[in-house]
């Protein structure tokens, strides 16, 4: 998309549909099936997106899963570009994925973060911290605005993922992100903008524009976008 001196990469960010089998539980970078019965969520997320998308996924079966089952509902051919980006994979969290919520609570002696498992600069033993976390997203999500400049780009990605993301286009610390609420399959869209464009320039980086956060598809005016 291109305006006066400008590029516009828009970002559809998705968040893969709910994990099977591992209620209750942190799961993390461990590789879980996802409930994909919801057919009007994913009807409804095919009615929206663009067709002339790049789509990525991370490297987890269930951002896969629900990349397909978006696709199945598309009216007219499916995209042709799928890339597959580990470096979009949700927070690894080391020796705590497996655990459930309450034995991670006990484990922390009611050290509780009030919207993730730890405070962003934590890292779980033998995992990783959000921190660490955004700086790989930050840097993929940069390559790929800079490879596909202009285009429409769907990542079937993770909260953690999207949180970092949105911690990118607002310049906050990645302790401030956390506090977004991320649902299984709802839509961020996020645009970058390139160029320059009168007193409101980008500088050589781009800036941001946040158009939506976490909208759900069964409740969403799509005429908005």
């Amino acid at each position: 998309m291109k305006g006066p001196n400008t590029t516009t990469t828009r970002w559809w960010w998705i968040r893969h549909a709910p994990v099977v089998g591992h209620g209750g539980a942190i799961y993390g970078q461990d590789d879980h099936d996802c409930d994909c019965s919801d057919i009007e969520t994913f009807r409804r997320l095919a009615g929206v997106l663009p067709h002339a998308a790049v789509w990525v996924t991370s490297n987890l079966k269930r951002t896969h899963r629900t990349a397909d089952s978006i696709l199945e509902h598309f009216s007219g051919e499916a995209p042709r570009e799928r890339l597959i980006e580990a470096a979009l994979a949700e927070q690894h969290m080391g020796v705590w994925q497996g655990m459930t919520n309450e034995e991670m609570n006990r484990g922390r002696d009611g050290a509780w973060h009030r919207f993730w498992l730890a405070p962003a600069h934590e890292a779980p033993p033998g995992g990783e911290s959000f921190v660490e976390l955004t700086a790989r997203v930050t840097q993929t999500v940069e390559r790929l605005s800079e490879a596909h400049a202009g285009r429409d780009i769907v990542a079937v990605t993770h909260g953690g993922t999207i949180r970092a993301a949105l911690s990118l286009a607002l310049g906050l610390e990645p302790e401030r992100a956390l506090s977004f609420a991320i649902d299984n399959c709802a839509l961020t869209c996020l645009d970058h903008i390139h160029g320059t464009a009168g007193s409101h320039a980008p500088d050589d980086h781009g800036v941001w524009r946040v158009r939506l956060v976490n909208a759900a598809p069964r409740t969403l005016d799509w005429s908005r976008i």
